[in-house]
């Protein structure tokens, strides 16, 4: 299985009630259940006030690359991050667990 994490940080002076992050996070969390390939798929704000945290997160799982693959070309997921490209960044890690 490959776990695959993404870590989302805002924009400097976007905040969470923004229209674009509301309907990004949304975009998001539809996701579940749309997209075959998810085997667990979770997401959520971040609750630490720590400076060198993000600000959002998921967490999904796969069976293998190839779904992973597909799933990153998924339409739905291509809309997503098309969204959350306006207001924020982020980084990634896959891995096999």
């Amino acid at each position: 299985m490959i776990r695959h994490l993404v870590l989302f940080k805002l924009n400097e002076g976007v905040e969470r009630d923004d229209p674009r992050v509301v309907n990004g996070v949304e975009a998001f969390r539809s996701l579940d259940g749309k997209i075959p390939e998810l085997r667990f798929w979770e997401l959520g704000w971040n609750v630490s006030d720590r400076p060198i945290a993000y600000d959002f997160a998921i967490n999904s799982a796969f069976d293998d690359a190839e779904a992973l693959r597909r799933y990153v070309e998924h339409p739905d997921h291509q809309a997503g991050v098309a969204l959350w490209r306006e207001f924020a960044t982020w980084v990634i890690a896959d891995y096999e667990f």
